[in-house]
């Protein structure tokens, strides 16, 4: 139970946009708006779940030397089954979002997900982790559309305008970079601040110690 916990969190963990920095062209594409990034997001999840499990299902049959060709196939296959549906169902959201619902095949974490982690561990645990780390590139998008809508067209979500003076670079492609950047350099110093306040583990006793029966013991724990 710990490891499916486990698995599902890592996706915000070790979120594939601000942490691991993958993934981004639609995160800078399709963020101009939250409910073009909550559409995205979610399209993106289904074919990361869908993907890993179909990997992992069929991961003892596929050979070695062609694996990288048998699993954008695989992609492919679900990325052109939620484009289509979005243009049958979702229109207004498939013409926003453009181009860019086709590219899902090429996005980064969805094939990384499927080499690193699907075609090495069972179907559950692939599904579980392919959840996670839709959810975790899901919340990066939203967050850094709501940002980028709040400022640049003074809504979120609405049409309604909070404020009437927005700042109008923030929908172009130079805001969404300085939105990016920061949320990465804020999840960066609130990082430096945890690691500073644990204590560090010396493995190396001082010479002194050397002579002591109880050496192998010892942990010599210090702060910053």
């Amino acid at each position: 139970m710990k490891k499916i916990f486990d698995t599902l969190l890592s996706g915000i963990k070790e979120n594939p946009v601000l942490v691991m920095l993958i993934g981004l062209c639609p995160v800078l594409a399709c963020s101009t708006s939250a409910n073009d990034a909550f559409g995205m997001g979610v399209a993106a999840t289904f074919v990361l779940v869908c993907s890993n499990v179909l990997v992992s299902t069929i991961r003892k049959f596929i050979p070695n030397e062609i694996r990288i060709p048998i699993f954008i196939v695989i992609i492919a296959t679900f990325t052109t089954i939620v484009d289509y549906t979005m243009q049958a169902y979702l229109p207004q959201l498939s013409e926003s979002l453009g181009v860019f619902v086709p590219l899902i095949v090429v996005n980064c974490i969805i094939l990384a997900r499927a080499e690193s982690f699907a075609f090495k561990n069972t179907v559950f645990i692939s599904f579980i982790d392919g959840l996670g780390m839709g959810i975790g590139f899901t919340i990066a998008i939203v967050i850094v559309a709501m940002i980028r809508q709040f400022l640049g067209s003074g809504n979120i979500f609405s049409s309604a305008k909070i404020f009437s003076n927005p700042m109008t670079i923030m929908i172009l492609p130079p805001g969404a970079f300085l939105v990016l950047g920061c949320l990465i350099a804020l999840i960066k110093y609130i990082e430096n601040k945890i690691k500073k306040n644990q204590p560090k583990v010396i493995s190396n006793l001082p010479s002194a110690c050397e002579s002591c029966a109880k050496k192998s013991s010892c942990v010599i724990k210090i702060s910053n």
